[in-house]
């Protein structure tokens, strides 16, 4: 097959790309490097107040104050997503393992299960948390009705409810990169490990986790990047009184209409994603020398 048959047919998806990836990124940068329009969009001049907006704010004489309320969000925004991670790790590799070791026939019925959340829209699926979690929800239902409470807990609107709306709609994101690393796993080096007196956890060190990683990094990345920049769960599960990045940025191009900071928002959430993905390449080109 000669070159110019190659591009031939890489030729639409490289179209795809151009037009629905790197255009609306280019559009971003421009977008932040702009003046806002009171009433939506942007304007000339060209200035990087969008970006002194992460740590600044003008006052009525024009000047720059200090102001880390942004930065505050980015960093939560940042931690909550790491967390999100972290979770869905620790919860996602023994549910892999689990799988894994069980007859074919099972392991239908167990992936179905895993994926059937996304046959269900992530809106509705997020209400159904404001329903179990609300002061008058199922959660505190049930502690009243076992009497370990009398008030109810203040189980929404924090950190809390939202590192869970996170976990809960990212967890196969984590769950089915690992699976299909761990289904490669020859089960006759386990049992090599048995016969030569290796402990559960032995096994798990030198062998499971070992062979796991690949899958584990692939759905760390697919986990992180989008819970970085996830608003749904913040909107609703947050009530509105913790801000995200994904729900400022929604705000800066609605009811704000700062259109060049939300822009720079969205730049520095694609830097840190393309960064994650970066990091993770170079790993994985260790990994196979």
């Amino acid at each position: 097959m000669g070159p110019n048959r190659t591009y031939l047919l890489i030729a639409p998806a490289m179209l795809v790309i151009g037009i629905f990836m790197v255009l609306p990124l280019f559009l971003a940068v421009a977008y932040s490097f702009m003046t806002a329009n009171p009433y939506g969009g942007v304007t000339a001049p060209a200035t990087f107040d969008a970006y002194l907006q992460f740590l600044y704010q003008r006052d009525f004489d024009d000047g720059l104050v200090f102001s880390p309320s942004y930065a505050l969000i980015i960093l939560r925004s940042i931690y909550l997503a790491i967390a999100t991670t972290a979770i869905c790790l620790v919860l996602g590799l023994p549910v892999a393992w689990y799988i894994v070791c069980q007859t074919p026939e099972r392991r239908r019925i167990l992936l179905f299960a895993v994926t059937l959340p996304f046959w269900i829209n992530t809106l509705i699926r997020t209400y159904c948390w404001i329903l179990i979690l609300r002061d008058e929800g199922l959660a505190n239902g049930a502690l009243r009705h076992a009497g370990i409470i009398s008030d109810p807990l203040p189980l929404l609107y924090n950190d809390g409810s939202i590192l869970l709306g996170l976990v809960y709609t990212f967890l196969p994101f984590m769950v089915l990169p690992i699976y299909s690393t761990l289904e490669r796993i020859d089960p006759r080096l386990i049992e090599a490990a048995h016969d030569l007196y290796a402990s559960r956890a032995a096994v798990f060190r030198r062998i499971v986790w070992p062979l796991a990683r690949p899958g584990a990094l692939a759905g760390a990345t697919l986990v992180f990047a989008p819970a970085l920049g996830s608003f749904l769960a913040p909107d609703l599960l947050g009530g509105g009184k913790k801000l995200l990045i994904g729900s400022l940025i929604q705000m800066q191009f609605t009811s704000s209409r700062n259109w060049p900071f939300g822009a720079a928002l969205s730049t520095v959430v694609t830097v840190v994603v393309l960064t994650v993905f970066v990091i993770r390449s170079r790993k994985a080109q260790e990994e196979r020398r």
